[in-house]
């Protein structure tokens, strides 16, 4: 009788441990995993530093519970689709540019940088963070088109040239290679600015056709090869922004865990820091670079022509503000941080 009693009780912890492994393996067994396409190729620093980054720390901080799986451009979606592929819920997440749906998304204009908005990284980032711009576009983006939003980082866009410039007489009849509202402004103030495929720019410089051209700033274009042409580059930025951004399906967010939700957003809220101040340090390393290996000549326009420019493109920010209500609020966020400057009456 002790025997079977004693077998009886050795049994039933067998399975009582037994049932016990059972929620745990379950649960080792559920892993949410989340496909995210960018327009970055996979070459690119920012495909490493921003996208494959942040999935790997993602992956980290939910101990694996929580996979998003990086896709470079093309290979799930082409990279000016990934907005409207979110929005429609083909994948949850994407990382994209702000400049491929201005048109359809008229608050993205002023994400992705007015020309001759600001003049340093850190003013970018006051706008966005301290004076809520970047509050603004999450509530648009929420309200219009069912997505979460969050700027990647705050940088700037910078001309290496052929030739010194100086003043914003020097832009005039200057060729260069330019996309977007930056081409409008550009030729809006005398120079003759094209857009041609970033493949072909380095032909075009070399053969004579442009006298410059932006691809990002110093880091873009070095990476292009063009101060193997180039041997001036131009400072302050162009314009100032947040140009690369992640976007996320509201529908799909809120299916996740609570405590998945809060990572996932606090990663992303913490990476616009983090990777905003690694892209300035990796600027001024870049630029120490090629002042060295290519003897670059970095000119800097002086506060009054800045000042200059910057009244002409004012026009350029009007015409945006008209596009909608958030567009004017924004607009107005913009003229008045420069009257705080000095820049503007």
């Amino acid at each position: 009788m002790k025997r079977f009693l004693m077998s009886l009780m050795i049994l039933s912890l067998i399975c009582m441990g037994t049932l016990g492994m059972v929620p745990q393996t379950a649960q080792a067994q559920d892993v949410i995993t989340w496909r995210c396409p960018a327009h970055f190729p996979a070459a690119s620093s920012s495909f490493k530093d921003s996208v494959q980054f942040v999935s790997a720390l993602i992956k980290e901080r939910t101990n694996g519970r929580f996979i998003i799986e990086p896709y470079a451009a093309g290979s799930l979606i082409p990279g000016p689709e990934v907005f409207n592929a979110v929005k429609r819920g083909m994948v949850p997440i994407g990382m994209t540019s702000s400049a491929y749906d201005m048109a359809r998304v008229p608050i993205l204009n002023v994400v992705a940088g007015l020309p001759l908005n600001f003049a340093a990284e850190w003013e970018g980032v006051y706008f966005h963070q301290w004076m809520g711009f970047e509050q603004l576009v999450k509530d648009d983006m929420l309200k219009n088109h069912g997505l979460l939003f969050f700027s990647d980082r705050i940088y700037t866009t910078e001309l290496s040239l052929k030739k010194p410039v100086r003043s914003m007489d020097d832009f005039k009849g200057l060729k260069l290679r330019s996309s977007g509202i930056m081409q409008k402004y550009l030729t809006s103030i005398g120079a003759a600015a094209t857009m041609i495929p970033g493949g072909d720019i380095y032909a075009g410089l070399a053969s004579g056709m442009l006298d410059g051209a932006h691809w990002g700033a110093v880091q873009g274009s070095s990476s292009m090869k063009f101060y193997e042409i180039n041997k001036y580059h131009l400072k302050p930025a162009l314009n100032v922004a947040a140009t690369d951004i992640w976007v996320i399906n509201k529908n799909a967010f809120d299916k996740l865990p609570a405590d998945i939700q809060e990572i996932l957003t606090r990663t992303l809220e913490e990476h616009f820091w983090r990777r905003t101040n690694q892209y300035q340090y990796l600027e001024e390393l870049e630029l120490a670079k090629v002042q060295k290996e290519h003897d670059v000549t970095v000119l800097t326009i002086p506060p009054a022509e800045f000042s200059k420019m910057q009244a002409a493109a004012i026009k350029i920010w009007d015409e945006v503000a008209a596009l909608s209500p958030d567009c004017a609020k924004a607009v107005e966020m913009i003229k008045e941080f420069n009257r705080s400057m000095g820049r503007l009456p």
